[in-house]
């Protein structure tokens, strides 16, 4: 008889395109028994080809960040599994150094579904209990997740080297998330992976994901919920153009150097003891202490709070 696949009924696979997604033939032996949902980017007229045998739901983003990988967003807000993995569509299947073909989504669940970990001689026993794991932030090999000078000055420079672990994001240390690879627990931390708007009219690009990650980190520290890198593995294949990027981060290589100050010196009131609440809170902070560096930020502030009003909408019991 053979075996149903893990959590099969929890999860959904979340893929942002602008594109035909012929690149799911080679996932196909992980990913047509799970549900798709497919937010199509750019210009709605487009058909957008999907391979014959997947179960998947094809959404157009109008109420998310435009022309930009946050678009994903929505399909955080109108899923109703318990599970999210997004992956982008130029991501392929990698292989171990062995040469076997990884099962990136398998991983991912591993990831989520443990917060057990080893121990050191000298290590406090107070301090061994797991936490419950919330987010799970995969690697990739081949194309570099580069910001846009060290495209230009690493052209070349290519990712052949592959670290067998799983490593625990400590407690108060923040890390640059990217989204084309992750899984999270949507349950436990879905209302605070919410991605920057960095789309089409926006002063800001590619700061999506890295804006999310540093806040969901913030929001699981104080949640005392884990966050998870390392495997697995994708093969990314395709290099944007760095000339463009640059244009697209010209304000944020800036902003960042007092962004993430922010970020490491924030403190949530004990009060935030909900996903929810604590991006709330945050939003507010964010127009507060950001809203000198540009106008952005309080429209940033205000698109945060928007967020948590539609997700409550879309989540509530009714």
């Amino acid at each position: 008889m053979a075996q149903s696949p893990p959590l099969k009924d929890d999860l959904d696979i979340v893929i942002p395109t602008i594109r035909s997604l012929d690149f799911l033939e080679m996932w196909r032996p992980f990913f047509e028994p799970y549900h798709l949902i497919i937010i199509q980017d750019g210009d709605p007229t487009e058909v957008i080809r999907v391979p014959d045998g997947f179960d998947y739901d094809q959404l157009h983003a109008s109420c998310i960040s435009y022309l930009d990988s946050a678009c994903r967003c929505f399909a955080f807000l109108i899923s109703k599994k318990k599970y999210i993995f997004t992956i982008d569509d130029d991501c392929f299947v990698a292989k171990d150094p062995s040469g076997k073909e990884i099962n990136a989504l398998a991983q991912h669940l591993q990831n989520l579904l443990t917060d057990e970990a080893d121990f050191v001689r000298g290590y406090p026993f107070s301090l061994r209990e797991g936490v419950p794991t919330a987010v799970s932030h995969g690697r990739w090999l081949n194309i570099p997740d580069y910001d846009a000078p060290t495209q230009l000055v690493k052209p070349r420079e290519r990712n052949s080297r592959y670290v067998d672990a799983v490593m625990t994001i400590p407690k108060g240390s923040l890390f640059p998330m990217c989204a084309m690879n992750l899984a999270f627990n949507r349950e436990l931390i879905g209302p605070a992976i919410y991605f920057a708007l960095t789309g089409n009219g926006q002063p800001i690009g590619r700061y999506d994901d890295m804006w999310a990650g540093w806040r969901v980190k913030v929001v699981c520290d104080h949640l005392n919920l884990g966050v998870k890198t390392g495997l697995p593995y994708v093969w990314h294949n395709k290099a944007s153009n760095p000339f463009v990027n640059l244009k697209k981060e010209y304000n944020g290589l800036f902003w960042q150097e007092e962004i993430i100050p922010f970020f490491q010196s924030l403190v949530l009131p004990k009060e935030c003891t909900t996903a929810q609440k604590c991006h709330i809170e945050l939003s507010k902070q964010v127009k507060e202490k950001l809203g000198h560096l540009h106008p952005y930020f309080q429209t940033l502030g205000d698109a945060m709070e928007t967020w948590i009003e539609l997700w409550n909408e879309f989540n509530s019991p009714a």
